[in-house]
């Protein structure tokens, strides 16, 4: 079991540097929900499925993250306030490759 160390801008514009398991399956949107740093509601609306860019963030750090599917591209089209460096949170697995990654959680959609 290894933990990795990734920093959260959360949308108040606070950082959290917080732990994540490499061994449970987690993604970046679950770990934003574990430590509540989103309210309740304002993130993983869809569960995870890349049907509702509640979760989308911006990389701030130069990890090599695995390519856009399909459906997160086709999300991120509809998303508002996306950038160069979005992706959705639910779709970046928690994997020992990215240790010290750095992101901030976009605005919501409200």
């Amino acid at each position: 079991m290894s933990d990795i160390k990734l920093k959260i801008i959360d949308r108040d514009g606070v950082l959290h540097e917080v732990d994540a398991p490499t061994d449970m399956n987690m993604n970046l949107m679950e770990v934003v929900r574990s430590y509540e740093l989103a309210p309740e509601g304002t993130i993983g609306i869809c569960g995870g499925m890349a049907m509702c860019a509640s979760c989308q963030c911006y990389v701030l750090s130069d990890h090599q993250l695995p390519e856009k599917s399909d459906d997160e591209d086709a999300m991120l089209a509809e998303a508002f306030f996306v950038k160069d460096n979005s992706r959705l949170g639910c779709q970046l697995h928690i994997t020992e490759d990215l240790d010290g990654l750095e992101v901030e959680l976009a605005p919501a959609e409200d």
